[in-house]
């Protein structure tokens, strides 16, 4: 199989694929510390994101994981203040990082709005790839690091991260980082990283879960073009997993996945 070519699990429910997301997500960040000492990981928001995070927490395997030697990065924020309760980073710090042993310096969150950017949310998303760049060796050949595992979520309109279909962010090709204005979905501005940045990843996990997701799985794994899907257009490196429920696997032809998933 390609590595270009999207594998996929369909679990039964909403609640099986975090809980078993969960346990996927901490075989492979064991299997990168075990092998190299530290591990990458990029979080995402959502529905999906924060309850593979909830399902993390309460995981009994959750102790395999040396939390001092991992590296969190976000794939999009919420342009909003410190401690809001829309933004990614508070809600992931809700649903685990306050109750792991994370080094502090290992956290990084996106620019707040009250940073020191401000409301300069341009300058708050090139401070962000500067600290991706800092962060990158000369073996991942980008300007990232070469991250283990980027998780994203899938919007009802094929959203990935804060990329969404038609907008200027999505067709970037050369910067990681960039500031979005006039999201369609509120609040209109935000930062995310770029489909070259999503790239740089050895895996890319995409997360679909809910009716609301059927249409948009089965358009991004059709031959949609990724600028009207941004979905279509997130891929790994080394692998595409695709993880949804069978509610968001309803529209996908049953050829695509093994019916030992469901």
């Amino acid at each position: 199989m390609s590595t270009r070519t999207p594998q996929l699990v369909v679990h039964r429910d909403k609640e099986l694929m975090a809980e078993a997301a969960a346990a996927r997500l901490i075989t492979r960040i064991v299997d990168a510390q075990a092998s190299r000492g530290s591990a990458s990981v990029v979080l995402t928001g959502g529905r999906n994101g924060n309850g593979l995070l909830a399902a993390l927490g309460s995981s009994p395997a959750r102790d395999a994981v040396d939390w001092g030697r991992l590296d969190l990065w976000w794939g999009d924020e919420r342009f909003l203040p410190e401690g809001d309760p829309d933004r990614n980073v508070t809600q992931a710090r809700a649903a685990l990082l306050d109750a792991v042993p994370l080094d502090p310096e290992r956290v990084h969150a996106m620019p707040a709005s009250d940073g020191p950017h401000g409301g300069d949310v341009d300058a708050a998303a090139a401070a962000y790839a500067e600290e991706l760049a800092r962060a990158a060796t000369p073996e991942n050949h980008a300007p990232v690091p070469s991250f283990d595992v980027l998780l994203l979520g899938v919007g009802p309109d094929t959203h990935v991260a804060s990329l969404f279909p038609e907008l200027p962010a999505v067709r970037e090709t050369e910067r990681t980082v960039v500031g979005v204005h006039g999201a369609p979905k509120p609040p209109p501005t935000r930062v995310t990283l770029t489909l070259p940045a999503i790239r740089a990843a050895r895996e890319v996990w995409l997360l679909a879960a809910g009716e609301d997701k059927a249409e948009a799985a089965a358009i991004a794994l059709s031959d949609a073009g990724e600028v009207q899907a941004p979905a279509a257009g997130a891929r790994g490196r080394a692998r595409t997993l695709w993880l949804l429920d069978s509610a968001a696997a309803s529209q996908l032809p049953r050829s695509l996945y093994p019916a030992a998933s469901a």
